[in-house]
């Protein structure tokens, strides 16, 4: 699932390279496969990888062509074939076959707007050299987190709390309005988090820092005032083709593929477009209970008996 770390000072110092190097430790259980650091001057980045696409070129940090923008990036851009043949026809020059170069590449032609182009799930940091901006964004639904916290000059973000909280200067005290909200709602909204110093970016916006200010900006949202005026028949077609393209993109793969298998509608109707979209017999994971009453195993044997899983 990958995750990332960094660090970046307003002061001019060096990054603290023990430091970020024991942020990514923390997080080593997000990515086995490899890891992957940049550090110059006042700017550290850092990354665990768990490899999905071109597992032998796609080692990050990865750099624009002339080596001025760098990004570390978790997630999986689904669109990044067609992006990148797009990016080509506009003059761009790839070394690797990784998605993640597409978004470097995105930044450099579209600025901050490059998550306008990206469909996936997704956080990133880019460090830019020429601007020496940085620039952090998560995708429009939120699947992938990432938090971060200013302390003493400097901007610490990761994936994870663990990571952050290797920062010595950062507070391990409690904001009393998320723990409210957890006991109320059952969830902490963003950009709340359990720790009063630490925030999350919020899903469909980025941030920007450059000389210790902080920029947020929102670039996308749902729009629910859109009517269509359409019967029950050509909606749940609607539905069915809209849901077979979301499974679809996302069986693109250079390791095996699996499911997890519920038995439940939702899992149900994934599995089964998978079986359908899938050249090879899918794969499905389920769990079952001793308590009949609690366990759904024998409902998703039978779907996956079914769709042939």
């Amino acid at each position: 699932m990958c995750g990332i770390v960094g660090l970046v000072r307003n002061d001019g110092k060096p990054v603290n390279e023990a430091l970020l190097k024991r942020m990514n430790e923390a997080i080593r259980h997000r990515g086995p496969d490899e890891d992957g650091f940049y550090v110059k001057d006042s700017v550290g980045l850092a990354m665990r990888r768990l490899a999905i696409i071109d597992l032998a070129g796609g080692q990050q940090p990865i750099h624009n062509q002339d080596r001025t923008a760098w990004i570390v990036f978790n997630g999986e851009i689904y669109n990044y074939l067609e992006l990148r043949k797009k990016l080509e026809d506009l003059g761009h020059t790839f070394y690797t076959n990784s998605d993640t170069e597409a978004i470097v590449h995105a930044y450099d032609q579209y600025g901050s707007d490059c998550p306008k182009h990206l469909r996936g799930m997704f956080v990133f940091a880019i460090w830019d050299e020429r601007t020496q901006e940085l620039f952090l964004a998560r995708d429009r639904v939120g699947k992938k987190p990432l938090l971060y916290a200013e302390v003493n000059g400097e901007l610490v973000f990761g994936s994870e709390f663990t990571p952050l909280l290797q920062h010595p200067d950062i507070s391990r005290d409690i904001q009393p309005e998320a723990i409210d909200c957890y006991l109320s709602f059952m969830c902490i909204p963003a950009p709340l988090t359990a720790y009063r110093q630490i925030r999350k970016l919020e899903p469909g916006h980025s941030l920007r820092w450059r000389k210790g200010e902080i920029r947020l900006e929102r670039y996308w949202q749902p729009d629910f005032t859109k009517k269509l005026d359409i019967g029950e028949q050509e909606a749940g077609e609607r539905a069915v083709e809209i849901l077979r393209d979301a499974v679809k993109v996302r069986l693109m793969s250079e390791v095996p593929l699996g499911a997890f298998l519920s038995g439940g509608i939702d899992s149900s109707a994934v599995v089964a477009l998978m079986s359908q979209e899938s050249s090879e017999r899918v794969k499905t994971f389920s769990i079952g209970f001793d308590e009949q009453d609690f366990s759904e195993l024998h409902h998703a044997r039978r779907v996956a008996e079914h769709v042939g899983a």
